[in-house]
C-alpha cells in the first residue's frame, strides 16, 4: 500500500509563482508559510499571489488550495494540467478568460512567465485571455517585471531549443501601462496561445554567447502623442548605432483603456482614459541566436522625457550583454527549469557570473534540490572567460505525464 509523501516545507513569498510551477510539474505538495508575516496593514499573500493561484486552478484538475485566516499559510496540492479544456473553465471555443482584479501591481509576465512553463506538459492546449483592470502590458520597474513585448520576443523563442516551437503566440489586444496609485483603474487585454504539448524537453546544449548581431525593438505609447516613441527611438539608436549596425525599434501607437469614473464632473459619472504612459522593450540577438533584453517605462506619475526613457534601456540592454553568457538574467529561470525538467541527461548552458549569482536562479537551485532534483555542476568557460561559468543540469525525466498527483 503506497503511502503520501508529506508536504515539502518553504518559507517566504520569494519565488511563490515558481515553486508552484514546480509542485505542479513534479507532483508534490508544498506548505508555504511566513508570506509576509511582519507587514503591519497587508500581511499574508497579495493580490497578485491570489490572482495567480486562481489562474493556476483553472489551468489544473484536481488541485487542492488551502489558505490560512491571515493569509500567511498557504497549502497547495497538484493536479493534473489540463489547459484550456472545454467544460474545465474554458467556453466553447476553448477560450479560458482570466480576470485580473484591479488591486494587483505586478506586470502581466508575472502571470505569463510560470504559466509558460506549464503548458508544454499539458494535457491540452493552453488558450488563455488576460483581461480585467489588473492587466499591466508594459514592464513595472518596481518590481523588475519585463514587458509583455519582451516576453514575446525574448522568452518564448527560447522554447524552440528544448523542441517546443509549433503554435506558440502572444497577442496584446489592447495596452495599458503602469497605474497611478490614485483613481480608477483599467486594464489591458493579453491572449496568451500555447498549443505545442511535447513528452519531454530536448536536451540542451548552449556553450557559444557569439557576437551581438541585431537589435530590435518595440517603443508603445498608450493614449499619449506617439511622439513620445520617436524621441525615445532616437534616444535608444544615439546609443547603439556605434555599437551595432542593425537596429530596428517598432512604434506601437495605441489608444488608452476607459474606465467609468463616478463623480467625473458636474454631469455625474462618465468615463475617462486610464493608464497612460509609455515605454521602450529591446532586444538584441547574437549570431548564435542568444537573446538579451531590456525594459524601460515611463513611471505612473510622469515627469521623466522620453529621451530618458530611450536612453536608460539602451544602457540597460548592454549591461545585460555585459554580464555575459548565453541566457540573460531574466530568461535564466526559464532555460534552467525546462533543463531540470528534460530526460535523464546532461545539459550544459553557459552562464554570467552575474547571472548564475541572482536570487532568483540561487533560489531555483536550492529548490530544485528541495523536490528532489539533483545537484548542479559548474566549471570555468575558460581562460578567456573569466566572468562565464558553463551549468550542468541533470533533467528528471518526468516530462508530461499526464496524471493526477497527491
Amino acid at each position: 500500500m503506497s503511502t503520501q509523501q508529506p508536504p515539502l516545507r518553504f518559507t517566504s513569498h520569494h519565488c511563490l509563482p515558481h515553486r508552484l510551477v514546480l509542485s505542479t510539474l513534479l507532483g508534490r505538495t508544498v506548505h508555504i508559510s511566513q508570506i509576509r508575516p511582519s507587514s503591519p496593514t497587508t500581511p499574508g499573500l497579495s493580490p497578485s499571489d491570489i490572482s495567480f493561484l486562481r489562474l493556476l486552478e483553472a489551468v489544473t484538475n484536481g488541485s487542492h488550495i488551502e489558505i490560512s485566516y491571515t493569509g500567511t499559510v498557504l497549502l497547495y496540492k497538484p493536479g493534473l494540467i489540463t489547459g484550456s479544456a472545454p467544460g474545465s473553465g474554458a467556453n466553447a471555443a476553448g477560450v479560458l478568460r482570466h480576470e485580473v482584479p484591479a488591486s494587483n501591481t505586478r506586470g502581466l509576465s508575472y502571470f505569463l512567465l510560470p504559466i509558460c512553463l506549464l503548458a508544454p506538459f499539458s494535457k491540452s492546449k493552453f488558450n488563455i485571455l488576460f483581461s480585467g483592470p489588473g492587466v499591466i502590458t508594459s514592464s513595472v520597474d518596481k518590481w523588475g517585471d519585463m514587458s509583455v513585448d519582451s516576453v514575446r520576443t525574448a522568452i518564448l523563442p527560447l522554447y524552440e531549443k528544448f523542441g517546443i516551437e509549433r503554435d506558440i503566440e502572444l497577442r496584446v489586444l489592447q495596452r495599458a501601462n503602469t497605474p497611478s496609485s490614485k483613481g480608477t483603474h483599467a486594464g489591458g487585454e493579453v491572449q496568451l496561445i500555447f498549443n505545442h504539448q511535447i513528452r519531454l524537453p530536448k536536451t540542451l546544449h548552449m556553450l557559444s554567447p557569439g557576437r551581438i548581431k541585431k537589435v530590435r525593438g518595440v517603443a508603445y505609447s498608450t493614449g499619449v502623442s506617439g511622439g513620445n516613441n520617436a524621441r525615445s527611438i532616437e534616444a535608444a539608436r544615439g546609443v547603439l548605432n556605434a555599437l551595432c549596425g542593425d537596429v530596428y525599434v517598432f512604434s506601437d501607437v495605441s489608444s488608452a483603456p476607459m474606465a467609468t469614473v463616478p463623480n467625473a464632473g458636474a454631469s455625474g459619472a462618465g468615463k475617462r482614459k486610464m493608464n497612460l504612459g509609455f515605454g521602450l522593450s529591446l532586444v538584441a540577438e547574437s549570431s548564435t541566436r542568444c537573446l538579451f533584453s531590456a525594459d524601460m517605462s515611463s513611471p505612473p506619475e510622469g515627469g521623466v522625457p522620453p529621451e530618458d526613457i530611450g536612453q536608460s534601456c539602451a544602457f540597460k540592454l548592454l549591461e545585460s550583454v555585459q554580464r555575459g553568457g548565453c541566457v540573460s538574467t531574466e530568461a535564466a529561470p526559464t532555460i534552467l527549469t525546462l533543463m531540470a525538467m528534460g530526460s535523464e541527461d546532461v545539459g550544459r548552458v553557459q552562464l554570467g557570473k552575474d547571472v548564475v549569482a541572482s536570487e532568483n536562479v540561487i533560489q531555483l537551485a536550492r529548490d530544485l534540490q528541495a523536490f528532489g532534483g539533483a545537484g548542479w555542476g559548474f566549471r570555468e568557460a575558460g581562460e578567456d572567460k573569466a566572468d562565464e561559468v558553463v551549468v550542468s543540469v541533470v533533467g528528471n525525466g518526468i516530462g508530461n505525464v499526464g496524471r493526477k498527483v497527491g
